[in-house]
């Protein structure tokens, strides 16, 4: 790694910069122990102390300096920039300096910049009532909790896309450096265009420990660490010590180099087309843990080594050494020095403050709803296809809707801010119209045989599920919209990060400062009931499941049936604020049901009766309900069945399209009143309901109705293998046979005067079987099976 050698600093800059370094850490030692005494103004005693020693010190003094040097940089060359820190229980730190800079007191002027602000400052830390320890949404200037370690990097990339004036000062720990997330998005750098985005700088703090174990890239060597990140495509500065007035010196030429290079990167870039990529630079801080903490305690060594990780000294209440050394090291730090009589900053500090619209506490791009745009929406009649009768035609709706974004993609092309994302899976996911108005962003290789790559491109695509959704959660906290198309088998290896998002958006619903941020937007395809070709393996509906246990706030999950039901809400997906949208839907030829203006009232209710397919007149004997595209086929299907051999035999047919309208109105902001669900479902009759997922949570989510007793449930139970679409279906009992034969016996009465179309529909299930082991394929009448018309029906009856 390149060591920079000099002294860019006068003795009075480092004097200047060692003390607001200095109050940083006294803010952040203040903040995990005292409860009064903010100033010390008096020795320090037990009652001063927190009950509850919660938080963590090990890696706040790194980064207590970086934000030091950074605020010197960012005065220096008037930067809009933004600190994302992996190691997310730094918290302190984030929240010691955004009150030294002032912009904590602009965002909740209860907790003022003086020694009444101070005190609220401390006692409000990991305390009841007060912010968590991590850098939660509550503190100002974060789009990262860091909690859940893996995300910064993504985060951060994710931000500077179309933001080409934005630096984001990225810390990653060099625990968090040992997750693969991590590790993938270091590759982020080959999909950045230096012409029209930001940059990134990261930083890997190497303070040598994780909880309790050695940090992994601390005991490499140098060397190795050197050709790992050239082989990412970086270059690497080193800047170590243990003694302040070198990292001082070291920090702030290392920083002046980077920045330099970076400007050069995307001056060059930007005066040019074509230009080759080349390495960006980052930084390795190496500085001890727990770093001028109290370096021995009850004889063991702590500053330097893993001890120093939460609480270094645990006994403060209780033991008179331990409350000592407290004080002593509180009084270290001289806060006489760094603030007045009256708790506030001295002008020595606030001299180093960036003016107020450059503070990273302040950055309007940590509150991306400051600066969001709202999407420029075409018209959505121009997509939506012609439906004359109810299956009558088919279409793969992904490949429509892929048509519409790629003129949602055209008409925000000069506002920047709109892109899809997902692993690899744009084309196969039918959305490949996008590339008419823009390519798949790529700076690396290209070979002759490649297609729609472009350094400039909008759709991005990396085969880490990871990636793309750390993208495309920094793109969406910095204010601009996205969709993220996945299969839906492989979401699942996003679970905690939609945990994380969910967290977020839950919490700053309630921080009135907290502007709306344009919704996560899910599309899963390739889903459930048409991976036949893939097997078992791609065969999982259970992030539905996954999302409904997050706030019912925040949550949103749509089974559009057919190509209008989607178009519809995609659009109200990409319309939406400060939710989590699920939309899974078939990409494979399927029939059309409604016609678009039908769908969209259809859609805008949530679900209903589907008059074309009941004949119940008002007082059914069965309710065939259903949600999603196959099952609702297959319903369908059992429908035209029923009415063929059992014409006096009356049903409703309700599709569903927003799950969460099954909750209770008092479970969820889109529930249904029990009365509306009483009277599509009745309170007294069978109910049978194909459902695209685990059956469980239909019942789950419909428990408290009345009518709950007579629900019957087919869906997905784990039974799957590479087959036909058909016996996909047959497998987990959701097709039309086995749902007809639940009608049959949950009616009362009906099962002996329909004995032979029991038998009958017991039959067509066996010859199934062997029809697809002898052929391969489905049988003729499911392959080629198409709603009756009304014509066809009133003949049979």
């Amino acid at each position: 790694m390149d060591v920079l050698t000099g002294k860019p600093l006068s003795a009075d800059e480092v004097a200047d910069l060692g003390s607001y370094w200095r109050a940083g850490n006294y803010l952040s030692v203040g903040q995990i122990y005292l409860l009064a005494n903010p100033l010390l103004t008096e020795p320090l005693r037990p009652e001063h102390i927190k009950p509850r020693l919660l938080g963590h010190w090990g890696t706040t003094p790194g980064l207590n300096m970086l934000y030091t040097h950074l605020n010197r940089v960012i005065r220096r060359r008037d930067l809009a920039m933004m600190y994302v820190i992996g190691p997310g229980h730094g918290g302190p730190a984030i929240a010691a300096n955004t009150w030294l800079e002032g912009s904590y007191s602009d965002t909740y002027p209860g907790v003022s910049r003086d020694a009444d602000g101070m005190a609220k400052l401390f006692r409000q830390f990991s305390f009841p009532g007060g912010i968590p320890s991590h850098v939660a949404p509550e503190l100002p200037g974060s789009i990262h909790e860091g909690g859940e370690l893996g995300y910064s990097l993504s985060h951060a990339y994710g931000a500077v896309l179309d933001n080409p004036d934005l630096v984001v000062a990225c810390v990653v720990g060099d625990g968090e450096a040992e997750t693969g997330p991590l590790a993938t998005s270091w590759h982020s750098n080959k999909f950045l265009d230096p012409r029209t985005d930001g940059a990134v700088l990261p930083i890997l703090h190497l303070n040598g420990y994780k909880i309790a174990n050695p940090a992994i890239l601390a005991r490499i060597g140098d060397d190795e660490l050197t050709r790992l990140f050239e082989g990412y495509g970086y270059r690497p500065y080193l800047v170590e010590g243990n003694e302040p007035e070198h990292v001082h010196q070291a920090l702030a030429l290392t920083l002046d180099q980077v920045l330099d290079e970076i400007a050069g990167i995307q001056a060059e870039a930007r005066a040019s087309r074509g230009t080759p990529r080349q390495p960006w630079p980052m930084i390795v801080l190496r500085t001890p843990k727990g770093w001028t903490g109290p370096h021995e305690v009850d004889g063991v060594l702590v500053e330097g080594t893993w001890r120093s990780h939460q609480v270094p000294l645990a006994q403060v209440r209780t033991s008179p050494d331990h409350l000592r050394l407290l004080e002593e090291w509180l009084r270290s730090y001289r806060p006489e020095e760094l603030f007045d009589a009256d708790g506030r900053p001295v002008d020595r500090l606030l001299a180093q403050v960036p003016p107020d619209d450059r503070r990273m506490g302040s950055s309007p791009h940590s509150n991306g709803g400051l600066l969001s745009r709202d999407l420029d929406l075409p018209d959505l009649t121009e997509y939506a296809v012609p439906v004359a009768g109810p299956g009558e035609t088919e279409h793969e709706p992904t490949r429509i809707l892929g048509a519409y974004l790629r003129d949602v993609m055209r008409d925000n092309l000069p506002h920047r801010n709109f892109r899809v994302f997902g692993p690899d899976e744009t084309a196969s996911n039918r959305l490949d119209a996008l590339y008419d108005v823009t390519g798949k962003a790529w700076n690396a290789d290209v070979l002759p045989t490649d297609e729609h790559l472009a350094v400039d491109g909008r759709v991005m695509e990396i085969l880490s599920e990871h990636t793309c959704q750390g993208w495309l959660e920094g793109y969406l906290l910095t204010g601009r919209h996205g969709l993220f198309s996945c299969y839906e088998a492989f979401v699942h290896i996003v679970d905690s990060m939609v945990n994380q998002h969910a967290k977020w958006l839950k919490v700053t619903r309630s921080l009135p400062w907290r502007r709306p941020i344009p919704s996560l937007n899910y599309l899963l395809t390739s889903h459930v009931w048409r991976q036949d070709q893939n097997g078992f393996s791609h065969q999982d509906p259970g992030f539905i499941d996954h999302v409904v246990n997050k706030k019912a706030e925040v949550i949103r999950v749509y089974l559009p049936p057919d190509t209008n039901t989607l178009l519809s809400t995609a659009e109200h997906c990409l319309r939406s604020h400060d939710y989590i949208n699920v939309i899974v839907a078939g990409k494979q030829p399927q029939a059309d049901w409604l016609a678009p203006e039908a769908a969209a009232l259809h859609c805008a209710r949530g679900l209903g009766i589907w008059d074309f397919a009941s004949n119940d007149d008002g007082s059914p004997d069965v309710v065939m309900a259903c949600a999603g595209d196959v099952p609702t086929l297959e319903t369908l299907a059992a429908v035209s069945l029923l009415r063929e051999h059992l014409p006096s035999l009356k049903i409703r047919v309700v599709n569903v399209v927003d799950l969460m309208r099954l909750q209770p109105a008092s479970e969820h902001p889109h529930g249904l009143p029990d009365a509306d669900f009483d009277a599509l479902f009745t309170t007294d009759k069978p109910v049978i309901f194909a459902y695209h997922g685990y059956p469980w949570l239909i019942h789950r989510l419909t428990y408290r109705r009345t009518n709950h007793g007579n629900l019957h449930v087919r869906g997905y139970k784990e039974e799957g293998t590479t087959t036909t679409p058909f016996d996909m279906v047959v497998r987990n009992d959701l097709d039309r046979y086995h749902l007809a034969l639940d009608v049959i016996d949950r009616v009362p009465g009906l099962g002996q005067q329909a004995a032979d179309v029991r038998q009958w529909l017991i039959d067509q299930r066996t010859r199934h079987h062997a029809y697809i082991l002898a052929h391969g394929e489905d049988m003729p009448e499911i392959r080629n099976w198409h709603w009756p018309t009304a014509a066809g029906h009133q003949a049979r009856q």
